[in-house]
């Protein structure tokens, strides 16, 4: 979260929001994004872990999602995804994200 919040910027010049989804519930969510983290994009919680089993990203052994970025066109459509490691730096999203800019 904290790369993302650094590289902001991209996503803004690309018209993007940034939207961040945890498994975490609403009290602790709430701490992180604006205590520790001091977010300036929304963190949403999945604390029933719907959207982490709909986007295919949720370990059901452990109960918690794997780590993604998606990219979502003004359709709906996912558009790009990075797993795992790749999507704690945010420069392969934010790419994507310049790539729907609308010229």
């Amino acid at each position: 979260m904290t790369a993302y919040q650094a590289g902001l910027a991209k996503f803004k010049e690309a018209g993007a929001q940034v939207l961040g989804i945890s498994t975490d519930n609403l009290p602790a969510l709430n701490y992180w994004s604006k205590e520790v983290l001091k977010l300036d994009f929304p963190l949403a919680s999945d604390w029933q872990r719907k959207t982490a089993a709909a986007y295919g990203v949720l370990n059901t052994a452990s109960g918690f999602a794997n780590r993604a970025s998606f990219v979502i066109d003004a359709q709906g459509i996912i558009q790009h995804i990075e797993e795992g490691s790749t999507a704690i730096n945010p420069d392969g999203t934010a790419a994507a994200c310049s790539r729907l800019k609308p010229r």
